[in-house]
């Protein structure tokens, strides 16, 4: 097993190297400010044959789990700042192992088979295997922590147990099996510590099947624009007795926006949403490209509740009422009339290109009439609730600036890289994208938006079934009486032939 830890500070903060002291069997921090990503990586002989029989038949699986609740903070970390909770994987994969593999993280996971969506590109690779992708809001991972204490620590680490323990306060977990190398990673990330206060730990010799390595940096300027260089100390534990300086740069895939772009959005949901929500995203400052080549995009994760008209979507005139250019992909649930009760898949995803002002176009400067764009929603048809509404959580879009590179760039040399977030295959891989950073408001910091949305009143239905069934019974009373009338006429009638042939 290989262990990595990272702390990464500020570069005002009041950091010294006093505050690292290496051993020979020991690497140890004291009140160290600073965000921690772990990554421990297993090989496959060194994983049980339950963990691994869910592996085999599988090129590469991808599980991210984040904390909403902390994404603003995270935002601000010299690490990636750009994520989608989901589960994904590539085929081949027999899919009644679905809700094994599921299982492995969430322990209530049911049958997935069928709700798993295919966000290929079969426009450019018609012929690519499969991509699968799952989305749902998981309310913790202790039950996940204590599963990988028990079944991938192995015996006489201690630092193992320690980290698996940690994960149930960890922003992000990312869960990567590759094939290839029949790797199993596990990448997590804190901002602060579990407990109040800095960062003090000592990180013991490992046995001799784990290498650990730990390195302390800072972010440096760097020389290329697309780059992030990090300086700093690095040491592997038990073999260094002394902190290494060490300085390395590498081509990033995620950027953070300049400030001087207008790097910040707001989502929301106009009053009221009635069944057809907007989802407007506004621009309060002036936004500008970081390159003339750059577009403007946005990425949408839909639960099933909800679903875009692509047809709607598809006028020109409609599109750029609502400062729209096209949909780029739009995969999942897409039927307008099928209520929610018979959809089996989670929902969908949008990938959508805005048409922001061309550079120079002067912005109305109040706040409240600052740029925005909206992407109108559908609500389909829902069970009844008390009250008459009901909640659905919608997860803040991604919206970024996508800007080729050059082809010297090697985009694949970030050691924090994080790929497969949804989006980024869906563009050439010579592609930077610098995201905009978004502003939650009164939520306490949550990426979240709860909508309350109409459906049939509980308490009203007893007057609607007792009407429905009183219309019934009077249209059917009405019927019979119809056809009693007539029968009635018509014996009249037949009487009254039978007289005058008598007469």
């Amino acid at each position: 097993m290989k262990q990595r830890i990272t702390f990464v500070h500020t570069s005002n903060g009041d950091f010294h190297p006093k505050q690292l002291n290496v051993s020979s069997n020991s690497f140890q921090v004291k009140a160290l400010k600073a965000a921690r990503e772990e990554q421990l990586t297993f090989l496959s002989q060194e994983l049980l044959q339950e963990v691994f029989s869910h592996l085999l038949p599988v090129e590469n699986i991808l599980i991210v789990f984040l904390d909403i609740a902390s994404l603003e903070a995270m935002l601000r970390a010299a690490f990636e700042m750009a994520f989608r909770p989901a589960l994904s994987f590539n085929r081949p994969f027999p899919i009644q192992d679905l809700p094994r593999l599921a299982h492995l993280v969430h322990s209530h996971a049911k049958s997935l088979g069928a709700t798993f969506i295919d966000t290929r590109d079969r426009s450019s690779s018609p012929f690519s295997p499969p991509t699968y992708h799952y989305h749902e809001f998981l309310p913790s991972l202790k039950d996940f922590g204590v599963y990988v204490q028990n079944k991938l620590c192995v015996d006489g680490d201690h630092e193992c147990p320690a980290a698996a323990a940690r994960l149930e306060k960890a922003i992000y977990l990312d869960i990567d099996y590759k094939a290839k190398s029949r790797e199993l990673i596990l990448t997590s990330f804190h901002l602060e510590p579990p407990v109040s206060g800095p960062w003090t730990e000592r990180i013991e010799l490992p046995p001799k099947s784990v290498k650990a390595e730990v390195g302390v940096f800072t972010p440096e300027e760097a020389i290329e624009p697309e780059e992030l260089s990090l300086g700093g100390f690095s040491s592997i534990v038990g073999e260094d007795t002394k902190p290494k300086p060490t300085r390395f740069s590498f081509a990033s895939r995620h950027q953070p926006l300049p400030s001087t772009s207008g790097s910040a959005f707001l989502t929301t949901f106009p009053s009221p949403t009635g069944l057809h929500p907007i989802i407007r995203l506004t621009f309060p400052t002036p936004i500008s490209p970081p390159a003339p080549a750059c577009t403007l995009h946005t990425y949408l994760t839909l639960p099933s509740r909800l679903f875009v008209d692509k047809y709607q979507l598809s006028s020109p005139n409609f599109l750029a009422s609502n400062n729209l250019r096209a949909i780029r992909s739009l995969n999942g649930e897409t039927d307008l009339e099928a209520p929610d009760w018979v959809i089996q898949k989670w929902g969908s995803t949008l990938l959508l290109e805005l048409a922001p002002p061309a550079p120079g176009q002067a912005m109305p400067k109040t706040a409240d009439e600052s740029w925005h764009a909206d992407i109108p929603l559908h609500l389909r048809y829902l069970p009844p609730a008390a009250g008459g509404t009901t909640s659905i959580d919608v997860v803040w879009p991604v919206v970024f600036w996508a800007c080729p590179a050059d082809e010297e760039t090697k985009l694949d040399g970030n050691p924090f890289d994080r790929v497969n977030l949804g989006y980024e295959a869906m563009f050439g891989p010579q592609m930077v994208f610098y995201h905009l950073r978004p502003m939650p408001e009164g939520s306490g910091g949550r990426l979240v938006e709860r909508v309350r949305v109409p459906v049939m009143d509980l308490e009203g239905m007893r007057w609607v079934e007792g009407g429905t069934v009183g219309m019934m019974v009077l249209g059917a009373l009405w019927v019979v009486w119809k056809l009693l009338r007539v029968s009635w006429r018509k014996m009249q009638s037949k009487d009254l032939r039978t007289e005058k042939k008598v007469q």
